[in-house]
């Protein structure tokens, strides 16, 4: 009997086992995205301090599907599926430095950590967070440093609020990139430099999302000088030159290549 022959008439066959093999498989997948999720959780209540006991209803001893889904502040995709949507901890009274284990909510799209009193410096990496990410509030805390560029890599990101912190140095231009921004708020920390050049004019002219920082400039009433431009227009000036290379390496490869095959 040949392999046709054979495959033909165990068609049946092969098709169940590959129904079952994908059922499996997707088992499998979605176990290990849970237990992702869970890590997620107890890596917050772990790392944070609670004093008012919000997180005392984080109970892990529980393994039914969902159960994660009960805790306080967090909402999931679905209310039988371990995978977290939001994270919602807001007015807690929490305090520490950022939660590193907030990276296993692989399919993560709110994280709202406001009026709380987080401390250090945002996570160089945290635009690495999740990839679906589309809000993100970290207002009203005491986090200190520079606002990290990797936020320009949340492709879904529309909203960021950092205000009311200790933030210092120069808002990244690159957030000006972020394709889906419409909400952006800096106002109450001690950044400088120039604002970034948003696709949303609105958030470019407007006062109001960069108000109490006496260093900053480039928006509407407060123009920068032109030591202030600076940095933006090398910025600019960086990616365009950038861009020059790139297609210059493009044209001298395609005339080597023209010139090879005539050649030879």
């Amino acid at each position: 009997m040949d392999l046709l022959t054979y495959l033909t008439l165990n068609r049946r066959f092969l098709s169940g086992f590959t129904i079952i093999f994908l059922i499996l498989f997707m088992g499998i997948c979605l176990s290990v995205g849970a237990e992702s999720d869970v890590d997620c959780l107890k890596n917050i209540r772990d790392h944070l301090e609670d004093p008012l006991g919000f997180l005392n209803t984080w109970n892990f001893e529980n393994d039914t599907n969902g159960f994660i889904c009960k805790f306080t502040g967090i909402e999931c995709w679905h209310p039988d599926e371990n995978k977290v949507l939001n994270i919602k901890l807001t007015d807690m009274h929490l305090k520490g430095v950022f939660p590193r284990g907030l990276a296993n909510c692989k399919s993560l799209t709110g994280l709202d950590l406001s009026h709380n009193k987080l401390y250090g410096e945002i996570p160089s990496d945290i635009g690495n967070v999740s990839s679906y990410l589309t809000t993100l509030d970290l207002s009203s805390n005491n986090f200190s440093g520079e606002i990290p560029a990797s936020l320009a890599n949340s492709g879904y990101l529309s909203s960021l609020k950092l205000d009311y912190n200790q933030l210092t140095g120069q808002i990244p231009p690159e957030l000006g990139l972020l394709p889906r921004i419409k909400t952006f708020t800096v106002t109450h920390n001690q950044l400088s430099g120039p604002v970034p050049i948003f696709r949303n004019s609105l958030l470019s002219n407007a006062i109001t999302p960069y108000a109490n920082n006496p260093g900053l400039c480039g928006y509407t009433s407060k123009p920068c000088t032109s030591s202030s431009k600076k940095s933006r227009g090398t910025f600019i000036a960086g990616a365009t030159v950038g861009a020059g290379v790139f297609f210059s390496a493009i044209a001298l490869w395609y005339c080597y290549v023209l010139c090879f095959t005539k050649t030879f």
